[in-house]
């Protein structure tokens, strides 16, 4: 597999050191998976299926889990060649046994088994947390997630907030805030009170940072108390408007900001995506970026909170420049992971050279997973851990710009120590 030794033996350092994934969607109470069909069923498996001619129906709710499986698997030989058919013969390899070179069709029944026999050990959490090597798991918490019923210690809660800036149209999104608060945020100063006992529950839980995913057309602004006031008496009313939903949208999000300073909380910001831009796609296999971004958007919210920590994640390559130029500038901007689109090797190679060549080395947060089970972390991090691996011995080592064990150290603070500090974990 290694024709070189250096990337081999940087590798091997780099696996040794414990991960902090300080980006996911695993669910704490069910984090790891119990069969075949919570690996297959990751929408990266569903969507490049039936981009490649699977039929919808398998897919439904009612169809057989083991039918899905088998669905998905008859049209692998289509889809052989991508990162995530790697990252599922990894998993195969690592967790179920799997010897073979390729994994088929053929291999359905053998597989199902197999999950269904290995993953409902009772220990078996803790067997994958113990092989991924990964101390901490960033959670993404509805604002109204019960915090209570799980391992804070080991699943750290993030308050994600897209529901309270661009959903507060929807009446059973009010109705939550006013469960989760016992408070009508019907004005501002109602709907700050709000919020701060939503950040007030979420750090007394160990939160360690608020986060939004946010559309391309978004240019964060305040909005005069006022303002803001009547665009939440609109919308809860029922009367609201374009405009008024505008408003609404960015004086929350502003908001928002001002809590995460008074908090001392990171606001994760992940810009770029559009959502249903394929309707007739699957569950999850619907959203998509354009090239209409620019992070001169957010200058003026960079500028007014330059005390509070802005973790960025863009969605594409092509916007990466952009993003290591800003935090090459802002003290308070950080690069953070290879999201969703961009975490294709080739884009990582490109994008973490130009941050290890640009961005000072303590202002970049490597890799995240954005696993929905556990069993994806040690594959998606192999991938990552892979390519920082040559990269380094390539820009690094050789040139003698760093010793092997610099190297190492280097990776530890993207892997690791950039986390820690950021995030105060």
């Amino acid at each position: 597999m290694w024709a070189d030794r250096l990337v081999r033996d940087l590798y091997a350092e780099i696996c040794k050191i414990p991960l902090i994934d300080p980006h996911s969607h695993i669910d704490p109470r069910r984090p790891a998976a119990r069969s075949l069909d919570d690996i297959l069923g990751y929408h990266y498996y569903t969507e490049l299926a039936h981009s490649a001619g699977m039929d919808k129906a398998p897919l439904a709710a009612e169809a057989s889990p083991r039918e899905r499986d088998r669905a998905i698997l008859n049209h692998l030989d289509r889809i052989d060649n991508t990162a995530q058919y790697g990252w599922f013969l990894d998993i195969c390899r690592t967790f179920l046994g799997f010897r073979g070179e390729r994994v088929t069709a053929a291999d359905c029944d053998a597989l199902c088994d197999a999950a269904d026999r290995i993953m409902n050990q009772s220990d078996w959490e803790s067997q994958v947390l113990a092989r991924t090597n990964v101390e901490k798991i960033f959670l993404t918490n509805d604002f109204d997630d019960r915090l209570e019923d799980f391992d804070t210690s080991r699943y750290v809660p993030c308050l994600r907030t897209d529901d309270l800036v661009f959903h507060l149209n929807k009446p059973e999104v009010r109705e939550r805030l006013s469960q989760a608060t016992a408070v009508e945020a019907t004005d501002a100063n109602l709907m700050r009170e709000a919020l701060a006992i939503l950040f007030q529950r979420f750090t007394q839980r160990g939160a360690k940072a608020c986060a939004i995913s946010l559309p391309p057309h978004f240019a964060p602004s305040p909005v005069f108390p006022e303002d803001l006031s009547t665009a939440l008496g609109e919308l809860f009313r029922g009367e609201a408007d374009a405009g008024s939903r505008a408003a609404a949208a960015h004086g929350v999000f502003w908001m928002l900001a001002e809590l995460c300073r008074e908090f001392k909380l990171p606001f994760d910001l992940m810009i770029g995506v559009n959502r249903r831009v394929y309707p007739e796609g699957v569950h999850q296999g619907q959203d998509l970026f354009d090239q209409r971004t620019s992070l001169l958007q957010y200058a003026e919210l960079f500028n007014r909170f330059i005390d509070v920590v802005f973790p960025i994640s863009v969605l594409t390559s092509g916007q990466n420049q952009e993003l290591v130029s800003y935090s090459w500038i802002f003290p308070n901007v950080v690069t953070n992971g290879h999201w969703w689109y961009s975490n294709i090797p080739t884009f990582i190679d490109r994008d973490l050279r130009a941050r290890l060549q640009a961005v000072p080395k303590t202002k970049q947060l490597g890799y995240y997973s954005d696993a929905y089970k556990l069993e994806f972390v040690l594959p998606k991090f192999n991938m990552y851990r892979r390519i920082l691996a040559q990269i380094l011995a390539d820009d690094f080592v050789r040139p003698g710009v760093y010793g092997e064990r610099q190297a190492v150290d280097l990776a530890r603070l993207l892997l690791r120590e950039n986390t820690q500090r950021i995030f105060g974990v």
